[in-house]
């Protein structure tokens, strides 16, 4: 899904795929080639805040890193939910340990209508995150009445991604590359 560069007030497909793309950089997975607390990590999280409309993401303090990491890890378990009973779970959890009441917010006109459910438009990075997430993930959940993320199945991936229903894997390409595998493996492999 194409989405305008640096939009604020996005769509909550866009939220989520925010989460994905933060929970690749921020967290360990198979590809994530990023070591926590190093300056390429902090570069890639403020291009990829960035690339989501968050103008102010250069300003990140270590503490906002490590803040933003944390949240990312408390993710973790919505996208390796087993199925749409854990993912709830997991979002409700999250929902009620550190939501406040929804509120309409468009940054004093700087961006498009959008709901927060964090304490203020001036809350930590952290809480902003996880709030915002879970938020876009519990829509999306309830729109589609599956789990709303996952980790690709392919073991030589395993990238958080938005499950919109193309089954275990975050790309055609995954998935494309494990049935070639699976092909192979069971003696179907092409002579040449």
């Amino acid at each position: 899904m194409e989405r305008p560069k640096g939009f604020l007030g996005g769509s909550v497909h866009d939220a989520a795929l925010r989460t994905a793309d933060v929970l690749a950089v921020l967290t360990p997975w198979p590809g994530n080639t990023l070591a926590p607390g190093t300056p390429e990590e902090r570069s890639r999280l403020i291009e990829v805040l960035r690339d989501y409309g968050e103008s102010e993401a250069a300003c990140l303090s270590p503490a906002d890193l490590t803040d933003l990491r944390r949240s990312a890890a408390r993710l973790r378990p919505v996208f390796a939910a087993a199925d749409a009973v854990a993912a709830a779970d997991q979002i409700n959890a999250l929902l009620a340990e550190r939501a406040h009441p929804p509120r309409l917010t468009a940054h004093g006109n700087a961006s498009g209508w959008h709901l927060h459910v964090d304490s203020s438009d001036d809350a930590p990075w952290g809480e902003w995150f996880l709030t915002s997430s879970c938020l876009a993930l519990a829509v999306l959940m309830a729109e589609r009445q599956a789990p709303p993320a996952a980790f690709c199945a392919s073991p030589s991936c395993g990238r958080p991604f938005v499950n919109i229903g193309r089954g275990p894997y975050c790309s055609p390409a995954c998935g494309t590359r494990e049935r070639v595998a699976a092909h192979r493996a069971a003696g179907g492999a092409v002579k040449g």
